[in-house]
């Protein structure tokens, strides 16, 4: 069933006198982005949130930087005409090959979820593992980020291409899937390594599957945990941090709708409105396409 009643009117206008009320912009490539999502709804729970997922031009793993940078500034655009008051660049790719340039470009305060996650994996063992999209792990954006906070931990990085597709197709708990894991997986393992890091967003929701091919000392890191705590800290500092009700989550997607919701519901708990939101060369229209 389709309906934009929700989205039309002033429900997500923000008058400049209040600019604590103001959203909170969330984006990724797919359905990655809802593990940090998730940790707002946990740890924010009166923020209002605009989530976008670029599922058109999805896995961005595979893409050039320029391309990653391109889709960054179109997405941040278009957050920044719906009035968001923050950003979390919920994707390790984006954050590894574009979050420098756009934070030079955009007056908004933008978040990325490696710094964060480097922290957390620090302050967890020594011999830290990366998994990661092959873009990513190609940037060696954690490997700097980690060694730069402690020179005398080792790092190993994983590109793991076959991931982010089998989630976004809910293939978690397909065999394949394990095996896919399995062969990502022993080239860390020979490396004995003691902390895992989800070097893509996507990956908390391979968490089962994860664990189970882990020896049980091996900890694992989600930056999504990590990036909320740096954005609670950053509202605090601002003054923008919420203290009333939020609004309900507004979903957007370059894709398909109705697969957004199918996908999302397994990690949301309930179905979502999603609209469509479709990007020309010059700017960004909103197509008032939604599904419930």
């Amino acid at each position: 069933m389709y309906s934009s009643s929700i989205f039309e009117g002033n429900l997500y206008d923000f008058s400049d006198q209040e600019p604590q009320r103001a959203p909170i912009g969330i984006f990724d490539s797919g359905v990655g982005g809802l593990t940090v999502l998730r940790q707002v709804y946990r740890q924010l729970p009166n923020e209002s949130i605009v989530y976008f997922g670029d599922t058109a031009r999805l896995p961005y793993g595979i893409r050039s930087q320029a391309e990653i940078l391109q889709f960054a500034r179109e997405i941040l655009t278009w957050l920044q005409q719906q009035r968001v008051k923050m950003v979390i660049m919920a994707c390790n790719t984006s954050s590894a090959l574009a979050l420098e340039t756009v934070r030079q470009e955009f007056s908004i305060p933008i978040l990325g979820v490696i710094l964060p996650g480097a922290r957390a994996a620090v302050q967890q063992g020594k011999r830290i593992g990366v998994i990661a999209t092959p873009a990513t792990a190609k940037s060696n954006a954690y490997r700097q980020a980690i060694l730069e906070i402690d020179p005398n931990v080792q790092v190993w990085q994983v590109g793991c291409p076959e991931f982010v597709p089998l989630i976004e197709q809910n293939r978690i708990h397909d065999p394949y899937t394990t095996e896919v894991a399995r062969a990502y997986l022993e080239p860390l393992l020979q490396q004995e390594i003691d902390t895992l890091v989800h070097g893509c967003t996507h990956y908390p929701h391979l968490a089962p599957v994860l664990r189970s091919l882990l020896p049980s000392h091996v900890k694992l890191v989600d930056p999504a945990v990590h990036v909320v705590a740096a954005c609670t800290q950053e509202l605090d500092l601002l003054g923008l941090k919420n203290i009333h009700l939020p609004l309900p989550t507004r979903f957007a997607v370059s894709g398909c709708p109705q697969q957004f919701a199918q996908s999302g519901v397994k990690w949301l708990g309930y179905t979502p409105m999603v609209e469509e939101v479709c990007f020309t060369d010059t700017a960004s229209q909103l197509q008032q396409d939604h599904v419930g």
